[in-house]
C-alpha cells in the first residue's frame, strides 16, 4: 500500500470534486451559448417598425409582415 496522509487525502478528494464542478459548469456553459445563438438564428428585427420576426428563408431581403418593409439580413450583434 502506499502511505497517504488524512490531509492528502481530503486535498485530493476536495481537488476532485472542485474540478468535476468546474467541468460541469464549463459544458453548461457552452451548451446554453450554443442554443442561444441558434434560436436567435433566424430573427430579424424590422428597421421601419422595430417588429422582431423569425424568417427562416435563405433570400437576401426579409418582408416584415406587420409593415411589408424589406430588412436586410444581419448578425446578431452580441454585447
Amino acid at each position: 500500500m502506499i502511505p497517504v496522509s488524512l490531509n492528502a487525502l481530503i486535498f485530493i478528494y476536495l481537488a476532485l470534486m472542485l474540478g468535476l464542478i468546474f467541468s460541469a459548469w464549463l459544458v453548461s456553459t457552452w451548451s446554453r451559448r450554443s442554443r442561444k445563438r441558434q434560436a436567435f438564428r433566424h430573427l430579424i428585427r424590422c428597421s421601419m417598425c422595430a417588429f422582431e420576426f423569425e424568417d427562416a428563408a435563405q433570400t437576401p431581403l426579409a418582408v416584415c409582415p406587420r409593415c411589408a418593409a424589406l430588412n436586410e439580413r444581419r448578425r446578431a450583434s452580441q454585447l
